[in-house]
């Protein structure tokens, strides 16, 4: 039998990284740098704004259920900010179900410290193409099963689930629910997992559930952020609430100034996330990256920043009305001690005469 596994472990790295320069940064060290590029449609189905940049980080060794694999560790690298490490692992042909289980097991405690040593690896020679780089507490983490031999007669429920318990017959039918067939092509997909049947090898499948993670990693990164500017905001409007006249409407300036900043960067940042990639047909791809985000509830993670995003901007108008009823205020002081100022020298001009 001729299966491999992939491990995906996806990190926040930065807002953007300039991928033209990752390639001339990588390739400048003698190391070859590849785009994404789907092999079995056109660019008119399917179209990356602009495709990620594949590195190679060699061969290594690594356990797994008490034996040694000789791995492929690359890293995927994403002008939204993230960095995708991927570990390759081919299987013996002889592996039984039971050790396939075992393993699929073992795959998914990696140690973070090794994961972390690539990944710095990787920064060290990618910096100058970042952005506010960064390495956040959001990663994400999936693992693609994949076989160029017909699928096994085996049970595919405790794999997807990465669980060796039993497991009733309502949650194995809901578990293998999400099949999609194609030609020969199948692929069974769950929230962290999914298994690829395709004899000619192609990546294209597990490529799009790549970046479709990429994605959902950074709609958490930028809906938790929003949390953050929104507490933080309020924070500081009732700071400055408990301040005197003058110096409270500089407070309210500076947080409105602030937010206006917020949201056009988040607005900005998100916006290259979602037009990232463009399906145009309806084709098997296209369905299977569909239903995947709908099992990601990557819907729901847009819905939320862009209900947090109208909580700002309802928070800077009342804001900008706060700062603009001051400015007219001193505005109509001003007038007035002008006004008296100009009385008085009438007064003056008038009594000298």
């Amino acid at each position: 039998m001729q299966a491999s596994m992939y491990i995906y472990h996806l990190f926040d790295v930065a807002d953007e990284i300039n991928l033209d320069l990752v390639e001339a940064l990588w390739s400048s060290r003698n190391k070859i740098a590849s785009r994404l590029r789907l092999e079995r449609v056109s660019t008119d189905s399917i179209a990356f704004k602009d495709p990620p940049v594949l590195v190679e980080l060699g061969s290594h060794e690594m356990e797994f259920a008490g034996n040694s694999y000789l791995t492929e560790i690359m890293a995927r690298i994403f002008d939204v900010g993230v960095i995708s490490l991927i570990i390759r692992l081919e299987l013996p042909e002889d592996i039984t179900y039971e050790e396939y289980l075992d393993l699929t097991i073992a795959v998914d405690i990696l140690p973070e410290e090794i994961l972390h040593e690539y990944l710095d690896a990787v920064l060290s020679t990618i910096h100058p193409a970042c952005t506010n780089e960064r390495v956040s507490d959001f990663n994400e983490d999936f693992v693609v099963y994949y076989f160029q031999d017909q699928l096994p007669a085996w049970d595919f429920a405790p794999i997807l689930l990465k669980d060796k318990l039993a497991v009733s017959a309502e949650t194995r039918t809901d578990i293998l629910s999400n099949r999609f067939s194609y030609a020969q092509d199948i692929c069974y997909l769950a929230w962290d997992s999914a298994i690829v049947y395709d004899e000619t090898g192609s990546m294209d499948l597990p490529d799009l559930l790549e970046f479709a993670n990429a994605q959902f990693l950074e709609l958490r990164y930028y809906d938790n952020a929003l949390n953050n500017s929104i507490d933080a905001t309020y924070d500081a409007i009732d700071a400055a609430s408990k301040t005197s006249g003058s110096t409270r409407h500089k407070l309210y300036q500076k947080s409105r100034n602030e937010l206006m900043e917020i949201m056009a960067d988040v607005s900005d940042l998100t916006s290259n996330i979602d037009n990232a990639l463009q399906v145009t047909e309806d084709i098997f791809y296209a369905r299977v990256y569909s239903q995947y985000n709908n099992l990601l509830k990557t819907s729901v993670w847009r819905e939320n920043i862009n209900n947090k995003i109208a909580v700002l901007q309802r928070t800077y108008t009342l804001l900008n009305e706060e700062v603009t009823m001051h400015q007219f205020a001193l505005i109509g002081y001003a007038c007035t001690t002008l006004l008296a100022i100009i009385l008085l020298l009438c007064l003056y001009l008038a009594f000298i005469k």
